[in-house]
Order: C-alpha cells, then sequence, then structure tokens
C-alpha cells in the first residue's frame, strides 16, 4: 500500500486556467496539523503527472514536508499526463503555466511567498519563469536534476541530433506506456526496437523510459535504489511527450544553457545573456549516477548562479543516485529528503 493512502491527508484539486486558456490543476495535499511552515510547490518533469512525487515508498516527499510542516502544493503543468497530449514547450510552461500555478496558492492560501521543489522539466521550465522574473514572490528554490544548463550524456545527444527528427516523421509524441498498451504501427515498431535493444529488466515502461529519456539501463532511475512496488507502479505514471519538447531540449543542449523555442516577448531568447531577475535562493540537487541528464547540468548551474552571488545558493551531489530516485528511491527519506528539507528551513 503507498504511504501516502495510510496518513490522514485531506487532498482537494484546485483546478486554474492559464492566460493562453489551458485548464489545469493543483492538487492540495494537508495533514491533520495545520501547517506553520508556509505553502511549497512541487513541479514534476515531462510525460509524468503531480502524482511522481507519492511513490508507494514508507515515506514519500509529501510525507516528510507534511511531517515537517509545510502545506503541499503539487502542481499539474501542461506537461502533465493527467491532461490529453498536446504540443507544449517549455516556453508555454514558463509563461503561462508556473506564475498562475503560483499566484493560485497565494490567493488560495494569503500567503505572500512560497517555496519550490521542481524537477527535471519542470526545472527547466521554472527556472525560465525565475529567470525572467515572473514569480518573484517565490524565495527558495530546490532543483533536481537539471535546471540552465542541460549537460546530456554522448549517446543522449547522438540521440537527439539524429534519431529524434526521424521518429519526428512519423508521430509527434512518445509514449512510455506503448510498453503496456502499443496502440498503431509506429508505437508497435517502437516497442519492438526496445524490446531488442534494452534487457535490464522485465518491466516494459521502464525500458521505454530508458529509450525515451537517456542513456543507460535504466536511464532515470538505478534498480536497486526502488522497492519492487515502486517498480511496478511506474507502469501507470509515465504518458505521452510531445516529440515539439525534444526539438528544444536539443537546442538547449546544444547551446549549452536553455534557450526560448517561440517568440514570446516576456521570456529572453537566451536565459544566460543578461542577469537573472529573481533574489531566490537555489538548492541545487543531482544524482552523481543521473543518466538522463549528467551532474556537470547541476554543478554548471550552480557555478554560474555562484559566481553572480557567492556563498548564497548551494549544491548536493548524491553519490548512488540517479534521476527520479531522489524522490522515489526506496530509501530517500534517509538520503535525500533530510537535506532538501534543511534547505527548505534556511529561510
Amino acid at each position: 500500500m503507498s504511504s501516502h493512502t495510510a496518513q490522514p491527508y485531506t487532498e482537494r484539486t484546485v483546478p486554474f486556467v492559464t492566460d493562453d486558456g489551458v485548464e489545469l490543476n493543483l492538487i492540495h495535499i494537508r495533514g491533520d496539523k495545520t501547517p506553520d511552515k508556509g505553502p511549497v510547490i512541487l513541479v514534476h518533469g515531462a510525460g509524468v503527472r503531480a502524482n511522481i512525487y507519492r511513490a508507494p515508498v514508507e515515506t514519500s516527499i509529501v510525507d516528510a514536508l507534511i511531517s515537517e510542516g509545510y502545506d503541499v502544493w503539487l502542481e499539474n503543468w501542461r506537461g502533465s499526463i493527467a491532461f490529453a497530449p498536446n504540443l507544449w514547450t517549455l516556453d508555454q510552461a514558463a509563461l503561462y503555466d508556473h506564475p498562475k500555478a503560483v499566484q493560485t496558492i497565494l490567493a488560495e492560501t494569503g500567503a505572500s511567498s512560497l517555496k519550490a521543489i521542481i524537477h527535471c522539466q519542470g526545472s527547466t521550465s521554472f527556472m525560465m519563469s525565475a529567470i525572467a522574473g515572473l514569480v518573484p514572490e517565490v524565495t527558495t528554490i530546490v532543483t533536481n536534476a537539471v535546471s540552465l544548463h542541460p549537460v546530456v550524456p554522448d549517446w543522449s545527444r547522438f540521440k537527439l541530433q539524429y534519431m529524434v527528427p526521424l521518429v519526428r516523421q512519423m508521430t509527434k509524441y512518445l509514449n512510455p506506456h506503448w510498453g503496456v498498451h502499443a496502440p498503431g504501427l509506429v508505437a508497435k515498431l517502437i516497442s519492438l526496437v526496445v524490446n531488442l535493444t534494452h534487457h535490464e529488466c522485465n518491466n516494459a515502461v521502464c525500458k521505454q523510459v530508458s529509450f525515451t529519456y537517456g542513456s543507460g539501463f535504466p536511464a532515470l532511475w538505478r534498480h536497486e535504489n526502488l522497492n519492487e512496488d515502486t517498480h511496478e507502479w511506474l507502469k501507470e505514471e509515465f504518458g505521452a511527450v510531445p516529440l515539439r519538447f525534444f526539438q528544444q531540449i536539443t537546442r538547449c543542449v546544444q547551446r549549452g544553457h536553455l534557450v526560448s523555442f517561440q517568440d514570446f516577448q516576456e521570456l529572453p531568447k537566451d536565459y544566460t545573456a543578461e542577469k537573472p531577475r529573481t533574489d531566490a535562493r537555489f538548492a541545487f540537487f543531482s544524482g552523481e549516477k543521473n543518466l538522463c541528464f549528467l551532474p556537470q547540468s547541476q554543478i554548471q548551474s550552480f557555478n554560474y548562479f555562484d559566481a553572480l552571488r557567492p556563498d548564497y545558493h548551494s549544491l548536493h551531489l548524491l553519490p548512488e543516485y540517479g534521476h527520479l530516485d531522489v524522490f522515489m528511491g526506496k530509501n530517500a527519506a534517509v538520503d535525500t529528503f533530510p537535506l532538501i528539507i534543511a534547505e527548505l528551513n534556511k529561510s
């Protein structure tokens, strides 16, 4: 049984509509005691949903935050599989989704500021919001895996450069859930390729995730860090991700830092061209064995921010962790959550 189902939590879904008319939501989770440490927003990565922070482990990050006294809000932005597949970009999430989610939380709670835990493409897009000055109320940002400087393994770079254009001619989306159900010829073909090349486990979705999101067997976690329930649970936690997103991240990887994909006047074209328009303190986290985005991603981003404001930001490299197991690892409650909470508690 998932730990969160056993806890005496109240949960409500708070819908909001972005300025470009997209219906999204926040999941607000409260424990039995009134939180005294203010709101924290958790932002998921690409092709998953808010639920990714609630793996069936003894203590999830949601449990840890609630017991620490935080008011927990999980954001489902337009990259969430809770909604119909759409051709989203990081630009759209940065300009429309995260600022409106932050405003919604502040309106609901009456708080004047909040803190954030951001992961993967929730992290890159939220970083774009912060640098563009669109979320000034966010005071502390804990970012995992990648933020301003996406650095990927050589094989991932090859896939982005040569395989993405090829796959784009066949389909607008990739979907790791094709491992369970492959509708149509393209899905069946990709599933066949994955099954011929990935032998790391018997979980077809786990293998598809590795094909879709990185290098390695598996790419997004280390099997030894997951309990069996979590490994099985993951089958239903991954869905469609647009090839349009991969076009954008390819461009960012080639440039060495985040760049815009669309021409929104409110967003910078190059996110390192000017000083960031945020006073937030950043805590950069990375698993040292991350095969989706290399630890160098967060090291570079920390160095960049540290040069702008020395001794203000922080960097944590987690020796035995990969990408998502930082949050869903069976020992994450001991290895990583205390570090995350200590950063949130600092200010």
